[in-house]
């Protein structure tokens, strides 16, 4: 019956719509350090130490042809300077020396990703040479490797095929684009990429757009980098009759559906006579020409590297420590009692193993989720101070003191708008309790003085006059004997 119903929303979905045949490939930089040398994966802002002046030429690929793509480049003629550091960077990035042995923590996570995608790991696999003269790349060429092919995604319109999952190079970061010279900075160079490319699978717009974010979800739970330029996304499209362009920049998703619509109209009024090209995707949602599209002749065995060979442990490993996905930590918080709001604050916080620690300590979630994400901050901006003081062993000690029953849940407030104010932890658990009989009456005396107020007032009026000597939860239940 769901299938049914399933092939009928598809049919509804693809009335009145052009169907399009695509493909996405998606560039993801690791959080690891470089690929084929020991350097870490550091931007720098300060000034270089070595200035290296080049020019690149095309060589022939495998099967003896230069490739349509390289030769653009070479035509343009332009010199290349690259910039680097000493501290930062070695002789691999400037292409004087030799590669070293693949970095061992980005092929694990590579493979991870590959088996989060469904995919069959190349156990015994050749590193590749692409051929890459538009001056991004030192040596006229990058490095890469198949790691994985033949994975899937489901997706509310069908199944996506993975056509393959890469481990290469990033490359160099552009500083400056003249007429004639181009200028790079070598520190980007290097860093590990995972390359997604899936088969053409895609008809409508709206299932770009959903396979792009669920690729999206399965990297972000694994370590990879993140912030503006950690990920590339292209897009292959084609209408009926038109060959294929490659879109590059295809990255906002607010803006994919229209740039998709956009390039299927632009396509439409070609028809036959349209080229295969790489095309830029605009902000406005528009496509204009890159350059001509590349073709297999750029790619070459790389001759200073053994095959690659993935053991069996190692992705024995990488099965056993898969990281989980949004989707499937969110239905756990929920289960665990956490409200929609507190849910979406622990996944945004990326700080949920050190939510699922303090569970192990005090069961109430909400209350867990509000000490470590909520209060540190309201207290730090009240008071002025860094949040850094309420560091993942005050609040521990805190939740210990809770849990213990020496404070309350609404002694924790007080506790650590003491530790702001200068206090240590040891004093500021320090709570100085009133007795009932007191509490009670000094709550009946100020209702007394000043009749008719709410009872928000009359808690506020409570808690300034007693200052700590009783929580939030007593105070508001004496209130509900005492104001009608």
């Amino acid at each position: 019956m769901v299938e049914k119903t399933n092939k009928e929303n598809s049919k509804k979905t693809l009335e009145g719509k052009t169907i399009i045949k695509s493909g996405l490939e998606i560039h993801q930089q690791l959080d690891t350090g470089k690929l084929f040398c020991r350097c870490p994966s550091v931007l720098r802002q300060d000034s270089p130490d070595w200035i290296v002046h080049r020019k690149l030429h095309a060589v022939a690929g495998e099967f003896g042809d230069v490739d349509i793509a390289a030769r653009h480049e070479v035509e343009k003629g332009k010199e290349f300077i690259y910039q680097g550091y000493k501290d930062t960077n070695c002789l691999l990035e400037f292409d004087e020396q030799p590669p070293l042995e693949i970095d061992s923590e980005a092929l694990k996570v590579a493979v991870q990703i590959s088996l989060l995608l469904n995919c069959e790991i190349i156990q015994t696999t050749q590193i590749m040479r692409k051929t890459v003269i538009d001056g991004s790349n030192t040596s006229g060429f990058q490095r890469t490797a198949l790691i994985a092919r033949d994975g899937f995604l489901e997706t509310s319109f069908g199944r996506v095929r993975v056509q393959s999952v890469m481990l290469e190079e990033d490359a160099a970061r552009k500083i400056s684009d003249e007429t004639n010279r181009v200028t790079f900075r070598v520190d980007r160079l290097g860093i590990p990429l995972v390359e997604i490319a899936t088969y053409p699978d895609m008809i409508l717009a709206e299932q770009v757009k959903e396979t792009a974010l669920k690729i999206g979800e399965i990297l972000r739970a694994c370590k990879v980098k993140r912030g503006i330029g950690t990920i590339r996304q292209d897009l292959n499209i084609s209408v009926k009759e038109h060959p294929r362009v490659e879109i590059k920049g295809f990255q906002d998703p607010a803006m994919m559906i229209k740039t998709i619509e956009l390039e299927t109209e632009r396509q439409i009024k070609e028809g036959k006579k349209g080229k295969p090209e790489v095309r830029r995707a605009e902000e406005d949602g528009s496509t204009t020409f890159l350059r001509p599209m590349p073709g297999a002749a750029r790619m070459y065995p790389e001759t200073d590297l053994e095959l690659l060979h993935i053991s069996r442990d190692l992705i024995n490993e990488a099965k056993n420590n898969l990281p989980k996905l949004k989707t499937e930590i969110k239905g756990e918080l929920k289960q665990k009692g956490l409200s929609d709001e507190m849910i979406k604050l622990v996944l945004e916080s990326g700080m949920i193993n050190e939510f699922e620690s303090l569970l192990g300590i005090y069961s109430n979630s909400n209350f867990v989720a509000k000490l470590l994400l909520v209060l540190p901050k309201e207290i730090a901006s009240h008071e002025k101070v860094s949040e850094e003081m309420f560091s993942m062993d005050v609040i521990e000690s805190i939740l210990k003191a809770v849990a213990g029953k020496k404070i309350s849940e609404g002694d924790v407030k007080i506790v650590m708008e003491k530790i702001a104010k200068g206090e240590s932890l040891e004093t500021a658990l320090k709570i100085e309790k009133a007795d009932s009989g007191e509490i009670e009456s000094e709550i009946a005396q100020i209702v007394k003085e000043k009749p008719g107020l709410s009872s928000g007032a009359y808690m506020g009026l409570v808690m300034a006059k007693l200052k700590g000597k009783v929580d939030g939860k007593t105070v508001a239940e004496i209130l509900r004997k005492l104001v009608k």
